[in-house]
């Protein structure tokens, strides 16, 4: 009998954790054919998420969780909590009710039909209009820029083979985002569309400025781009400043234009400084080979 890993990772999920455990049960209750355990990962919660997990992993065996010593931030304790999972395929899914369970069976399906990796590619959601254009405006950028396939609208919820978790166990990067390693990997993807509810309850952990920190992340650990593009930002300047100085203008303070030129100059040297800051700090956490999390306590496993 083949099993399958369901995950979910967890932090101050006390109105949803319980809602989510009955749905996934229901829908498992379907699937007679397969073996499943069902992993929650609680990244060190301050309400009450910890006591409702350890009753729901008493009262069902199948339930296994695992407590962080403190909160290590989602993407480090979500794939932490992921790679323990052992099923033949895994699938991960949010606690706050926008990755719909009852998906699980479209993605089996997928899976039995070959694919390695089945996704979830949101058709639609109930996210502000500034929201959405600004993913829009990011899928866009390093879709241009990326050395690798891209996947628009798409988070970590999904179905990923044994073979897949072990590659993406692998891989030692200190935050990693399965999305941009699944291009890397090549592998052929199916797509389940789906439309994003909004949370069930509870507020998001993730806000504007996480969610640029994971864009840029992302841009730093799948293009170059960035990098050689500053070379020729500073030979445009060159020419630029070269043409001013047979011009024989001078530079005052009442010239509007030179002074934002000279702002504008700035600024893209802040940036080109902080992109190559970032490629040296994504470098050093690499090296440093420190484990995605510490443990405080398991249970079932």
């Amino acid at each position: 009998m083949k099993k399958i890993s369901l995950f979910t990772p967890c932090y101050n999920e006390e109105g949803n954790v319980y809602k989510l455990y009955n749905k996934v049960t229901e829908v498992m209750k379907s699937l007679p054919q397969y073996e499943y355990e069902y992993i929650f990962s609680d990244n060190c919660s301050t309400d009450d998420t910890p006591n409702i997990l350890r009753k729901i992993a008493s009262e069902d065996k199948r339930v296994k969780v695992i407590f962080n010593m403190r909160n290590f931030g989602p993407s480090r304790s979500g794939a932490h909590g992921f790679f323990q999972t052992s099923g033949d395929a895994s699938i991960c899914l949010a606690c706050d009710l926008q990755d719909p369970p009852e998906l699980i069976p479209e993605f089996i399906k997928k899976w039995e039909e070959g694919y390695k990796v089945v996704l979830g590619q949101k058709k639609g959601t109930d996210e502000s209009k500034i929201m959405s254009l600004c993913r829009k405006t990011y899928y866009k950028l390093i879709k241009a820029i990326s050395d690798t396939p891209q996947y628009e609208d798409i988070t970590g919820y999904g179905l990923y083979d044994k073979e897949v978790v072990e590659l993406l166990k692998s891989c030692n990067d200190p935050t990693p985002r399965f999305s941009n390693l699944i291009g890397e990997y090549g592998y052929d993807v199916a797509m389940i569309q789906f439309y994003k509810p909004s949370r069930n309850s509870g507020k998001s952990s993730y806000n504007f400025v996480r969610y640029f920190n994971e864009a840029l992340h992302s841009i730093v650990t799948t293009s170059d781009v960035p990098i050689k593009s500053s070379f020729w930002a500073c030979l445009i300047f060159a020419i630029l400043g070269t043409v001013e100085f047979f011009k024989k203008r001078k530079m005052m303070p009442n010239n509007r234009h030179n002074i934002a030129f000279l702002y504008y100059g700035i600024a893209g040297l802040f940036m080109y400084v902080g992109f190559i800051g970032s490629y040296i700090y994504n470098n050093y956490k690499i090296l440093e080979s420190h484990p995605l999390v510490i443990e405080k306590e398991r249970i079932n496993f």
